[in-house]
């Protein structure tokens, strides 16, 4: 009966913990060279938000809204979000304001935006914001510069266009990492995404952890580099599956570009 007691008194501490880690957010400033950055863009900022999943029961929409005051506070020079903004459409509102505070914007969908997913609480929202890139980009004049920012559509994914433009910065926003492995090599400058949440529930052990979610996943949380590309995986913000987080904290990431 007591092994039964303890037994049951930790798996509440654990679940509590999880609820509690799901809206503790990370705010990180990270160091990304990129190689060949015109001068004029060295200490670029760039703040990169991911998977939002607004809609559902979670403290991630707290680490959301938290995140976006920090962005709105910090006014980077572009702020890209990259998918899974709501997971039921009663996220929607909440996402309008969000995205409202987030200076010079752009962001694409995910799966889960979709309903393209094997979470039975996903329901597809019909997501129109100016700020929403569907296989296209867009040409930016950021300190006398010109910056490609483009966009991949989920329903894209396997088949992905080819959407780099010659310009002094160019930037692939796709949600799942393993764009990486299928674009045209040096194709961008630098390619950010989201989806793999860090695992999102985790044990650790010396030296690394082991991720539930996406257990085999190449590309899980941070920088990458291959072919001439950099890539930024984010942790992201909200929840899937379960309004838990183990070991796998949210966070708002604001990129900081030296040349390489």
């Amino acid at each position: 009966m007591r092994v039964a007691r303890l037994g049951g008194a930790a798996a509440a501490a654990g679940l509590a913990w999880g609820h509690f880690e799901a809206g503790w957010v990370r705010l990180e400033t990270l160091r990304c060279p990129l190689p060949g950055l015109p001068p004029e863009l060295e200490g670029l900022r760039i703040a990169h938000l991911s998977d939002f999943h607004l809609g559902l029961p979670s403290r991630g929409a707290r680490a959301v809204e938290r995140a976006a005051d920090w962005v709105a506070e910090r006014r980077p020079d572009l702020t890209l979000v990259t998918g899974d903004l709501v997971s039921r459409p009663g996220g929607e509102e909440r996402l309008h304001r969000v995205m409202d505070k987030l200076p010079n914007a752009l962001a694409i969908l995910g799966n889960h935006d979709l309903a393209d997913s094997r979470d039975p609480f996903s329901k597809p929202v019909r997501l129109e914001r100016p700020e929403l890139l569907f296989d296209e980009g867009r040409e930016l004049e950021v300190r006398g510069r010109r910056v490609w920012v483009a966009g991949l559509d989920p329903l894209s994914r396997g088949r992905e266009p080819d959407l780099a433009r010659d310009a002094d910065l160019t930037i692939l926003l796709s949600h799942f990492p393993n764009a990486l492995d299928r674009i045209r090599p040096g194709s961008f400058d630098l390619l950010l995404a989201g989806h793999m949440h860090d695992g999102q529930i985790c044990l650790p052990y010396p030296g690394g952890k082991i991720r539930f979610a996406h257990p085999s996943g190449a590309y899980v949380c941070g920088l990458y580099e291959r072919g001439g590309t950099t890539m930024h995986v984010s942790p992201g913000l909200g929840t899937t599956f379960v309004p838990f987080r183990f070991f796998a904290r949210p966070e708002a990431t604001e990129l900081v570009l030296p040349s390489g």
